[in-house]
């Protein structure tokens, strides 16, 4: 997979959980489209993230895309372009509306900066490989975390057959380590295209106070909820479009409000080869 697309970066737990449904990219399969028996519902969870564990490292269809994250103090649009050495930003909008002349000039001296020093590239790069280890993580441990309760069809786009899960923690699940700490604390839903065995939604919410890292790091405040969307874009390929996150992080004698609430657009596939500069170059000449 490339690095996590969204910007949601508030605390390790948080991070682990935007990630690993930011990987939920499975390959078509030859699920049946009636009501599933239990033993099909559990096994089509299972093959689905089977899948999902062995693309999450596959780096061969990068792309292009508009990124727009809104909080309650903040509305931002920036272009991103993955590539070989890591996503590339640019911004493009404030608030909804185009950068003014100075802030517009300071972004294309930021980009001018980064493309003379391949140092920052690399520690961004190097960030982004830590989060998909995380997400990898996350992924061998989700069917193991949760019991999932089959719940029936729904229709999906283009008349396909969707299928509804709801999901709890697994009693008998023991978190090996701390990004898999948050599992035992969240309950949810999960929509799954039947056909192509592919995660169209994920909605989790937080049941209790929940401390990562043994408290060390902070707490999750209960009552937060994460919903993921997802969808087939450019090229064939399954992205995810939509991100709501509210959860309340509170770390050492500080209590912060997380609320935001990003969309991906504009999917557009870009060369497999493409490196960081030359991703530059696109950005700033607005090609």
């Amino acid at each position: 997979m490339f690095a996590p697309r969204t910007g949601v970066r508030n605390g390790l737990m948080l991070l682990c959980l935007v990630v690993c449904c930011a990987a939920m990219q499975a390959k078509p399969g030859s699920a049946r489209l009636e009501t599933l028996t239990p033993v099909q519902a559990q096994a089509l969870v299972d093959r689905a993230f089977a899948a999902e564990s062995r693309t999450a490292q596959n780096a061969s269809h990068p792309m292009r895309y508009l990124l727009r994250k809104s909080s309650p103090r903040l509305a931002t649009a920036k272009e991103i372009v993955e590539t070989r050495d890591g996503s590339v930003a640019r911004l493009v909008a404030q608030n909804g509306q185009p950068l003014s002349t100075e802030d517009e000039q300071r972004e294309q001296e930021r980009l001018h900066a980064l493309a003379e020093s391949f140092s920052l590239q690399s520690h961004r790069k190097h960030s982004e490989d830590s989060d998909a280890r995380m997400v990898l993580k996350i992924l061998h441990a989700i069917p193991r975390a949760f019991l999932f309760q089959y719940d029936g069809i729904a229709p999906g786009p283009g008349g396909r057959s969707i299928q509804k899960y709801t999901f709890r923690p697994n009693p008998d699940f023991a978190p090996p380590d701390m990004e898999t700490q948050v599992l035992k604390s969240m309950t949810g839903e999960l929509w799954i295209d039947a056909t192509e065995e592919r995660v169209l939604r994920i909605a989790s919410f937080l049941q209790q106070d929940t401390n990562f890292a043994w408290g060390i790091l902070g707490r999750l405040s209960k009552g937060g909820w994460l919903i993921i969307d997802q969808a087939e874009v450019a090229g064939h390929e399954w992205r995810i479009t939509r991100v709501q996150l509210r959860m309340n992080l509170r770390i050492l004698f500080r209590t912060k409000v997380i609320d935001t609430d990003e969309t991906m657009t504009n999917y557009a596939p870009v060369p497999p080869g493409l490196n960081y500069r030359q991703a530059i170059q696109m950005l700033r000449s607005g090609r």
